[in-house]
């Protein structure tokens, strides 16, 4: 509190704001310092919302791998069931240059059985995962 000492003999009550001020600004500092090193980021490649549709005689070598319910599992249209899965792609990938695969899971499969094959494929040596979308051209729509 100040003190007048005036003439006037009476007291003044003002609030002093420095030791307020210089608080707010050692938070304003900490958390400016803090900020960078929370943001945490995971690099994703979007598909093009316009894709080119191939022609229906061109040769494809994606190799597709379909999770279906029931631990059953399709790699290109051939069925292996979970035993077998890590053998298979080992095998698939280990001539390829190119260690890309693409994840398609059904709506009636649990997310957990799609990230659990995520898992065998990259323990498989696969490097590139994607996911289509649900809607790309060539797919089969869900069933409702």
């Amino acid at each position: 509190m100040a003190m007048s000492t005036g003439g006037s003999g009476g007291l003044s009550n003002d609030i002093n704001v420095t030791p307020m001020i210089d608080v707010l600004l050692v938070l304003l500092i900490i958390f400016m310092a803090v900020l960078p090193s929370m943001r945490k980021a995971i690099d994703v490649s979007l598909p093009d919302p316009n894709p080119t549709v191939a022609p229906a005689n061109s040769k494809s070598d994606q190799i597709v791998l379909e999770v279906n319910p029931g631990g059953k599992y399709l790699i290109n249209s051939l069925a292996v069931n979970r035993q077998q899965l890590p053998d298979t792609l080992r095998a698939i990938f280990a001539p390829r240059n190119e260690k890309i695969m693409f994840v398609k899971g059904s709506p009636d499969v649990k997310y957990a059985d799609v990230i659990d094959a995520m898992d065998v494929a990259r323990g498989a040596g696969v490097v590139v995962l994607g996911v289509p979308p649900k809607d790309t051209p060539g797919s089969t729509p869900a069933a409702k």
